[in-house]
């Protein structure tokens, strides 16, 4: 389940991609097959360990080409160990909104993005996430299951972006379709795993997410807009001039 439209990011075969806040790597898989030689940056331990496997196994299956995986590697987004200018793309997706210095994290990001390059990033949308955290702190408090210590509105990302020295490209939002899932869990508690309504839902979603059918491809088209769980912003680095 992808959330980033790589077509809009403009993603070329040879590119190297940082993906920063990999988490188990659905972004970073997808860029590897694509043909882009990718380094996923995760800030969990346990995170890093299955992605590598994961890529690993990718290999050994012939899946991709040896190059495509760059490297997965523990880091902090606000201390990034890249040189100015090094990557084609960079994404961070569902990674912001965990980060109480926000504002030093998209710095290095776009520091290590070269001029020309492209960027994207997502967070939570903030009517969907408005709910969650109205219907339980323990969603978004540090410590707990979300983690999520603010809910950014679409005017303050841009400006975050922007201020860090991007044109912003556009945006959209993703995702309509896992809003109510997160709203019951929320409901009913983040860390309960006996809910029936949560269980039946998440089969639902994982039915839908491996079978695509059309009528629920129409369904999260037209309720994307307004109930997309997700926000995505794409930007680019401008070129410099002489």
């Amino acid at each position: 389940m992808l959330t980033i439209r790589f077509d809009r990011l403009g993603v070329q075969p040879g590119d190297l991609v940082l993906d920063a806040g990999a988490g188990f790597g659905r972004h970073a898989f997808e860029l590897a097959r694509r043909g882009a030689n990718v380094v996923a940056l995760d800030y969990a331990a346990e995170e890093v360990v299955g992605t590598r496997a994961v890529f690993g196994a990718m290999l050994d299956g012939g899946e991709i080409e040896a190059d495509r995986y760059v490297g997965v590697l523990r880091g902090d987004a606000t201390r990034l160990a890249f040189a100015d200018d090094s990557f084609d793309r960079v994404i961070t997706s569902e990674v912001l909104e965990h980060i109480q210095a926000d504002v030093d994290a998209i710095a290095e990001l776009v520091r290590v993005l070269k001029p020309g390059g492209t960027f994207a990033a997502t967070v939570p949308t903030w009517f969907p996430e408005k709910i969650n955290w109205m219907l339980s702190d323990e969603y978004h408090a540090p410590k707990s299951v979300g983690g999520h210590v603010r809910i950014y509105t679409a005017t303050e990302l841009k400006a975050k972006l922007r201020s860090a020295g991007l044109e912003v490209l556009g945006s959209h939002h993703a995702h309509a379709l896992h809003s109510p899932y997160w709203w019951l869990k929320c409901a009913v508690g983040p860390r309960r795993t006996d809910s029936r309504a949560v269980n039946a839902y998440q089969k639902m979603l994982e039915w839908e997410i491996v079978n695509q059918p059309a009528g629920m491809k129409l369904l999260e088209r037209g309720l994307a807009p307004a109930l997309g769980k997700s926000f995505i912003v794409y930007g680019r680095k401008p070129e410099r001039t002489s």
